[in-house]
């Protein structure tokens, strides 16, 4: 099965439609409101166009379907990707609205996102649960029977994967190659197990990520938003999910949690101490703080990330 086509043509959407969407959020003046509690010299980012994600889905939608259906591959697990990817993405796009609207950085409640990420994990059990047994698989000792259990695990593991996605998005370009490699990785042990409507998408995801890096890498004309960024997190959780290999992204996914950690540690740590252990978090904003330029921690990040993809897939396969 070609996984080049699909990367091709997501990749050629993206890179026409992209100058488009950058051109119209600036002629609207909708740009991204910078924390005010983050590092001074990112408020020169303030009114950067935001909402990327927007068209980079778009891209990934029609490619994976259409070239899924030209080849004979449309599987109901293709489209609960789709509808994960679409409906994380939605939320993020609700969330952007309104930092955009009310000219500031905070959007969604967290029982708003909360409520729609449930949603996406219950639709992805019930499809799930039509072609696998609802079980866990662990490394070295196979499937662990959980029973409904499972249905709390995907709950958790798509919501914690697509805020801690999302908490990653704070530097130029640094959740886009991340995600081009976990994608990348996915799609290497989709077409190993035969699941190549899954390989499709990966596929479809790399390529339109590939063509937005081109406008997202230091200094970015525009950022995935929230948008972007959830929808990236929820997809990459579901992926792993229907492949039956789910703890294989916290390797693979070593960053996110890196991420994730420093911001868990960081907060316990001030709550318990009233002390902080990171300059800032998530780490990323750390290593700032601490002298690096934002393309350096962007290139060891994805060093990182892409040690733990090989390594993972090595394993896996």
């Amino acid at each position: 099965m070609n996984w080049i086509l699909p990367l091709i043509i997501s990749f050629a959407i993206t890179l026409i439609g992209m100058p488009h969407l950058i051109k119209y959020f600036r002629a609207k003046h909708e740009g991204q409101m910078i924390r005010e509690e983050g590092p001074k010299w990112h408020e020169k980012k303030s009114g950067t166009p935001t909402m990327g994600g927007l068209w980079f889905i778009i891209a990934i939608v029609i490619t994976s379907i259409c070239y899924s259906f030209a080849v004979g591959q449309m599987r109901p697990t293709l489209l609960i990707l789709v509808f994960i990817l679409v409906l994380y993405g939605l939320l993020g796009m609700w969330d952007d609205s309104i930092k955009l609207f009310k000219r500031q950085n905070e959007g969604l409640k967290a029982w708003q996102k909360l409520l729609g990420q449930i949603v996406g994990g219950l639709l992805l059990t019930w499809v799930y649960s039509l072609y696998f047994p609802l079980a866990l698989h662990i490394p070295g000792y196979g499937d662990l029977h959980l029973g409904w259990l499972y249905v709390v695990f995907i709950v958790v593991w798509l919501t914690g994967f697509s805020n801690a996605v999302n908490l990653t998005d704070g530097l130029d370009g640094l959740v886009a190659g991340l995600s081009i490699i976990a994608f990348g990785a996915y799609g290497v042990i989709a077409h190993a197990q035969g699941q190549f409507e899954v390989m499709i998408f990966c596929s479809s995801v790399a390529g339109a990520l590939a063509a937005f890096m081109i406008f997202n890498h230091k200094p970015a004309q525009i950022f995935m938003g929230d948008m972007g960024s959830l929808a990236l997190g929820g997809a990459l959780a579901a992926v792993s999910i229907l492949l039956h290999h789910e703890l294989s992204l916290i390797w693979i996914g070593i960053v996110f949690v890196m991420e994730t950690l420093s911001v868990i540690l960081q907060v316990a740590s001030f709550k318990l101490t009233g002390k902080r252990i990171f300059k800032m978090s998530p780490i990323h904003h750390h290593f700032e703080m601490s002298g690096w330029s934002e393309w350096k921690i962007d290139i060891v990040f994805w060093l990182i990330g892409l040690i733990t993809a090989v390594t993972g897939v090595l394993f896996i396969i």
